[in-house]
């Protein structure tokens, strides 16, 4: 066995020690405390450094997990739901940053069309659940029925409650067959969640993310937080657990869910190949053409 092979399984080892989040309501965190909503209030911000120490083994991991996944032909549902700038999007990235996109998809919806609302309500996800050898990620998903549509009105109780009836047997038959499907939902506090919209008001890199139905919303942060609780209660089955984030810190949040995700797998990293790198290119005779180029300034 290669060294690279040998410090692969141990980097997993490490990862699978880690405490599951406990499913259903979050009441209590492995922090040691929580505020009303759930989201960890104790334990002091990661560092920078650690992070992307810890990160760089975790995103190892992923590509090893990749690797099995394209190898097994295993198919895998991620779905991550929460409070808006609960972390979705950035957890979503690091994930995929140094994944393939032709095995990681990253799937986020626009509105429904007018055809589409005629659907079933679940109907237009059912063209992006994963196939052999593909992971998806859904960046909200089937469950918003669940949290933003009634929250803001889009939607009726009944239509709400016909959605929290179905669901758990739509999740039933992708289990029977053979997907592995992992929902998170990500909790954040109202004082960490006021200060992440406050960012996104006055940071221009991240005004984008900030969308009309964000600042609505904030104001019904209880609202979700009882529609959380239905949710849960409702679709938190042995076949489709839900797992809760406490997601205050973004750093600690995105290296628990990913050490959590690769825990959820069954893989085992694979022999590493004996790659050599070539001989460096020559010429061979070929000169560069004197025709004019319009190449880029260099303000750097």
């Amino acid at each position: 066995m290669s060294k690279k092979s040998k410090k692969s399984k141990k980097s997993k080892k490490k990862h699978e020690k880690a405490s599951l989040p406990q499913q259903g309501a979050a009441t209590t965190s492995a922090a040691g405390g929580a505020d009303r909503d759930g989201a960890s209030t104790t334990r002091p911000k990661m560092k920078r450094k650690d992070y992307e120490k810890e990160m760089r083994l975790l995103q190892g991991e992923l590509v090893a997990m990749q690797e099995w996944v394209k190898t097994s032909g295993a198919k895998i549902c991620v779905v991550f739901e929460g409070m808006d700038s609960a972390g979705k999007g950035g957890t979503i990235r690091r994930i995929t940053e140094r994944t393939s996109p032709r095995v990681f998809k990253h799937v986020a919806l626009p509105a429904p069309t007018e055809r589409e609302q005629s659907q079933m309500y679940i109907q237009r996800y059912f063209a992006h659940f994963p196939s052999a050898g593909e992971v998806v990620i859904f960046d909200r998903s089937w469950y918003n029925r669940a949290g933003v549509e009634p929250v803001m009105g889009y939607c009726t109780p009944e239509q709400t409650a016909r959605m929290l009836r179905q669901t758990p047997s739509v999740e039933k038959a992708m289990a029977d067959n053979e997907i592995i499907l992992i929902k998170y939902w990500l909790n954040v506090s109202v004082d960490e969640q006021t200060r992440r919209l406050g960012n996104r008001i006055t940071d221009p890199r991240k005004i984008w993310k900030l969308s009309p139905t964000d600042l609505a919303s904030y104001r019904r942060h209880y609202d979700y937080c009882r529609a959380r609780d239905a949710m849960l209660a409702a679709t938190d089955t042995s076949w489709a657990p839900w797992f809760v984030v406490d997601n205050n810190d973004k750093k600690r949040g995105r290296l628990n869910i990913i050490s959590h995700l690769l825990s959820q797998i069954p893989y085992a990293p694979l022999p590493a190949d004996d790659v050599k790198m070539p001989r460096k290119p020559t010429p061979r005779g070929y000169v560069q053409p004197d025709m004019p180029l319009r190449r880029i300034p260099t303000p750097f």
